[in-house]
């Protein structure tokens, strides 16, 4: 205990690693970050309930479907909105299915085994030829290719899958704004807390997806499968796209020479955590798309500090994204204290011992992540 202890005081992030052992925040508690953060994610509570209702539509509406022209319409298709669509003057559905794309490159989860299983081999299989029993053409592909139309269809499980964690997610983000504007949360550990709870209230929320062909209703992912928002989506989340995420084009080589992506996936650092916003508003910087979403939904009191900034509104979406990195380190908090293997104010020695070095490879994870930034 004495030898894991001394260790862990030696470490670069030893600072956080006490904070959190007496469930404090990874973000200091003053006044403007609890602002900032609130309003940040008032913002982003908005923007990702936009995004899980179109992703659970396509998943819905758009599945086999190879050219899903109107997936962002969410079914409703008018003139004027077509027109707002090719100004690009909405919703920029895209983020959504790029944070998609990455849980299904990074897998993790019960989600990636079901969909590697019998299970869902065999109901997969029963969905396609009820979905294309008339169309000779695709069953002559799909027997070609067997495994064609069933990896469209894990695409479509993923689309629903974050659907339905970003709609916690979005619920529990607006209402940590209505709690703020009451008066009821005035701390950043009241911030965290608030998440954590409803983390842990929806944990075991099921996981499902069942779509309907023909008037006949056909279960993808049945309840008995027992997939639920935390272990099977959230957690994958975090790692996908708090840790991993993918290299941003134009920041680093593509090139296999040049060895600056890492062959392991385990190893990138490309995530939520770990970017820097100064690029943000270049050329193929998928962020980008989020802080342009998030713009349109600042909380005033937000915005006005924002203009009182060196650069206005010069540098706007960098600034979003600094204050999003600051609520994504409370998001990050709040997992991290809500899977503590044991309570933190245990007195069993070894439990304690077990805390520490849970701690310790997050904060293994987290060297080179903006947390210092952020702190500063």
């Amino acid at each position: 205990m004495v030898t894991l202890t001394n260790k862990l005081a030696k470490h670069p992030l030893s600072k956080y690693i006490q904070l959190l052992l007496f469930g404090e925040a990874l973000l200091p508690d003053n006044p403007e970050n609890v602002l900032e953060v609130v309003g940040i994610l008032k913002s982003y509570g908005v923007v990702l309930d936009a995004y899980s209702k179109n992703l659970i539509y396509i998943a819905e509406n758009q599945f086999l479907v190879f050219f899903p022209f109107f997936k962002y319409f969410n079914g409703e298709i008018t003139l004027n909105k077509l027109l707002h669509h090719w100004w690009h003057d909405r919703i920029n559905f895209e983020y959504a299915e790029y944070c998609m794309k990455a849980m299904v490159w990074h897998g993790g989860g019960g989600l990636d085994e079901y969909l590697d299983s019998a299970e869902f081999e065999e109901r997969a299989k029963v969905v396609i030829d009820a979905k294309f029993k008339n169309n000779p053409l695709m069953m002559g592909v799909n027997q070609l290719f067997p495994n064609f139309l069933t990896e469209q269809l894990r695409v479509s499980c993923y689309y629903t899958g974050l659907g339905q964690f970003w709609r916690v997610m979005a619920d529990m983000f607006l209402s940590l704004s209505d709690l703020y504007d009451q008066g009821k949360i005035k701390s950043i550990p009241q911030v965290v807390d608030h998440i954590k709870g409803e983390l842990v209230a929806n944990a075991n929320k099921p996981i499902t997806y069942v779509v309907k062909l023909r008037d006949k209703v056909y279960e993808i992912i049945p309840e008995s499968v027992g997939l639920t928002f935390l272990a099977d989506t959230a957690i994958p989340y975090v790692e996908a796209v708090f840790f991993r995420g993918t290299p941003f084009h134009g920041t680093v080589s593509y090139n296999a020479q040049a060895y600056q992506i890492p062959a392991d996936q385990a190893r990138f650092q490309y995530g939520a955590l770990y970017a820097d916003p100064l690029p943000i508003g270049g050329a193929g910087i998928p962020p980008t798309l989020l802080m342009q979403d998030m713009r349109h939904f600042l909380p005033e009191y937000l915005h006005e500090i924002y203009r009182r900034s060196p650069r206005g509104e010069d540098d706007l979406r960098v600034q979003i994204c600094m204050s999003f990195q600051k609520s994504m380190f409370c998001v990050t908090t709040a997992t991290i204290l809500g899977l503590m293997p044991h309570p933190l104010d245990s007195q069993n020695p070894d439990e304690q011992n077990a805390n520490q070095v849970y701690l310790g490879k997050w904060m293994d994870r987290l060297q080179n992540s903006r947390l210092l930034n952020v702190n500063e």
